[in-house]
């Protein structure tokens, strides 16, 4: 089996929203928790449009400054955008680079600082 479809799975899996874009914010792929997550918004329909037009133009600039810094170095990879009180989760871009270390694209990771409430081991 090739190792893409472990990665996807593991994707799949998440329950954290992924949402991965392009250098030319175009939406590639969204898991099934961020096509839940923005359901509202289109949901699945979203994949093939531009993320910039899911956000005002504040945040078009910071994305746009975010982009601008992940191309300064190939160090500059994951930066820390907000923290949603409401979810307890803190928000980053994470740049995506190919093998050579070129950017890209990026996509938008969400830790939830909550604690489980899933039972260990449940096997029911």
């Amino acid at each position: 089996m090739e190792l893409c479809a472990y990665f996807k799975s593991i994707i799949e899996q998440d329950r954290s929203a992924v949402v991965i874009c392009n250098l030319e914010h175009t939406i590639l792929y969204m898991n099934p928790a961020a096509i839940l997550r923005y359901s509202k918004s289109g949901g699945a329909q979203l994949i093939g449009e531009n993320l910039l037009n899911c956000h005002n133009l504040k945040s078009r600039e910071i994305i746009s400054q975010t982009i601008s810094w992940f191309k300064k170095s190939k160090d500059n990879n994951i930066i820390y955008t907000f923290h949603n009180e409401k979810e307890n989760k803190d928000v980053y871009m994470v740049a995506l680079r190919d093998d050579n270390g070129k950017l890209i694209g990026y996509y938008e990771k969400h830790e939830y600082r909550s604690c489980e409430t899933m039972p260990l081991y449940d096997f029911k």
